[in-house]
């Protein structure tokens, strides 16, 4: 399989987001991916007013865009995220979905962990228009497992680990990781995560300022189960770029790298407890 992530500046003019979206997403289909992933709510960055404004339901026009994408170009389309609203829920759920070469949506995940964190003197709290996701999700491409996340959640290792005992070969992380704390640890998470559990990841990020003060770093990219960079795009450093990149998901290598170095296999599940009095 061949996979590409998507790397957007989006910001609150949706239109103009999604036309963006469009263009890469056909120029990475024209080189040949056959999966690709767009980057965390890459239909619309903005205020909260604004996002709880230009939220959608999946019915909406970003994901049926999505839908009629995929189908057009035969791919396995991986609509980032969007802000959902979803009826009977007072709060937004960030929202990824995974729509098949057919156009019809194969999973939905909402995200789980919501940042709410202060970096560099500027606050996030993503839980004032956001509601956590409550649902781990196995997801399938082109016979392979595909576990679906998003940004934040890379920082905790049991969704992940999860996923690949469930059947994950691929992990997608559609993401808007900040200037500050890209810079630090991004391309560590997204190599650890492919490491530890022997997948591919596919990490496709926002970048650039979006609102004062609030810029995304960048740097998508596609990462082998050995932790090898297969693929990577300009970060925020080098400037704000908007691309896409591509590269080639070795299925034979990975079986290789789990055989080899078996710690999948060599877990002790029945030597795991979680501690004594620590919260749940």
């Amino acid at each position: 399989m061949r996979a590409g992530a998507v790397q957007l500046n989006s910001r609150a003019d949706k239109g103009r987001n999604l036309a963006a979206a469009d263009r890469l997403t056909r120029a990475a289909a024209a080189d040949e991916a056959e999966l690709v992933v767009l980057p965390e709510k890459f239909n619309l960055l903005g205020t909260e007013e604004q996002m709880r404004a230009g939220a959608e339901p999946l019915d909406g026009p970003s994901i049926t865009w999505a839908q009629e994408t995929a189908r057009e170009l035969s791919i396995d389309l991986v609509a980032g995220s969007i802000a959902e609203r979803r009826p009977g829920h007072d709060r937004l759920s960030n929202t990824s979905v995974h729509v098949g070469p057919d156009g019809e949506i194969r999973a939905v995940y909402r995200k789980i962990h919501l940042f709410d964190v202060v970096v560099d003197g500027v606050e996030y709290r993503e839980s004032a228009t956001e509601e956590p996701g409550e649902e781990i999700v196995l997801s399938e491409a082109g016979g392979l497992g595909l576990g679906l996340s998003v940004c934040y959640d890379i920082r905790f290792p049991e969704l992940y680990r999860i996923l690949a005992v469930r059947g994950a070969r691929i992990v997608c992380v559609p993401a808007a990781f900040t200037k500050p704390t890209g810079i630090a640890h991004w391309d560590l998470l997204v190599r650890a995560r492919a490491v530890e559990n022997q997948a591919f990841v596919v990490a496709a990020g926002q970048i650039g300022e979006w609102l004062p003060n609030r810029a995304s770093y960048g740097a998508s990219m596609v990462v082998d189960p050995w932790g090898e960079v297969l693929a990577r795009a300009p970060d925020a450093l080098a400037g704000v770029e908007e691309t896409f990149v591509c590269a080639n998901l070795d299925a034979a290598r990975q079986d290789e790298v789990r055989e080899r170095l078996p710690s999948l296999a060599g877990r002790v599940e029945e030597a795991y407890r979680w501690p004594a009095g620590a919260p749940v």
